[in-house]
């Protein structure tokens, strides 16, 4: 009987852990939406530019926040260059 209840500790603790990470991963991953960080990318929406990789990259990491900033309102003027700059760096918006 002892070894069946350290065993059902040992998997509610596991449980609990498991959410704990599932939570803070989704905690994590919502508070990484800022247009900001697409700050290397400000030579390719403003000069035509191709994007650096640098752009790339960020646009890749950001991809999950895209489709928000694609329905703001604010960000409209720049929906054709971001078009462009997202094919060109591979990264595509399902919205």
């Amino acid at each position: 009987m002892k070894i069946q209840v350290s065993y059902l500790a040992f998997y509610l603790a596991v449980v609990v852990a498991v959410a704990m990470l599932l939570q803070e991963t989704t905690l994590t991953h919502a508070a990484t939406c800022d247009p900001t960080a697409l700050s290397p990318c400000a030579a390719a929406f403003q000069m035509k530019a191709p994007p650096s990789t640098i752009c790339c990259a960020k646009l890749k990491e950001q991809k999950p926040c895209l489709c928000g900033y694609v329905r703001n309102p604010k960000f409209k003027p720049y929906l054709s260059a971001a078009k462009k700059i997202t094919g060109a760096c591979h990264v595509s918006i399902i919205c």
